[in-house]
């Protein structure tokens, strides 16, 4: 929950230059696998989509303000980000411009701070520009 919260600051100090979307991707730690001690929710593994559903409604609440969307029981959109369990993204004009390591281990809010830091001050930059003609 503390990722949460620290993506959601991040997310709240960069709204007016990112849109901000989390994808519910397939439980790391079903209640009916391989269960963490310490998670908040006991979330069974996903049978339909609809069990995906219902988590993401979960994940919404931990993160208000931010699209939540959730992965195909196919798990399409993890294989193609290789998210699991989670990372870290930004998109821009339809290309991958930061891609973060593979948590939990390569989980690291603070670079997606720190880029996004870059991209306001070159945008601050941008709007001062002279141009004389």
């Amino acid at each position: 929950m503390a990722r949460l919260k620290a993506f959601q600051g991040v997310v709240q100090q960069n709204a007016d230059i990112a849109d901000s979307l989390v994808v519910y991707i397939e439980e790391a730690h079903p209640s009916d696998g391989w269960m963490s001690t310490d998670a908040p929710y006991q979330i069974p593994k996903h049978r339909r989509l609809e069990d995906r559903l219902n988590a993401a409604q979960l994940m919404h609440l931990e993160v208000p303000g931010c699209l939540v969307v959730v992965d195909s029981m196919e798990n399409s959109s993890n294989a193609a980000y290789g998210a699991f369990f989670d990372r870290l993204y930004i998109l821009q004009e339809g290309k991958v411009v930061y891609q973060g390591g593979r948590g939990p281990e390569g989980y690291r809010i603070s670079e997606l701070r720190d880029w996004l830091d870059q991209y306001r001050k070159g945008m601050e930059k941008s709007n001062n520009l002279v141009i004389n003609m």
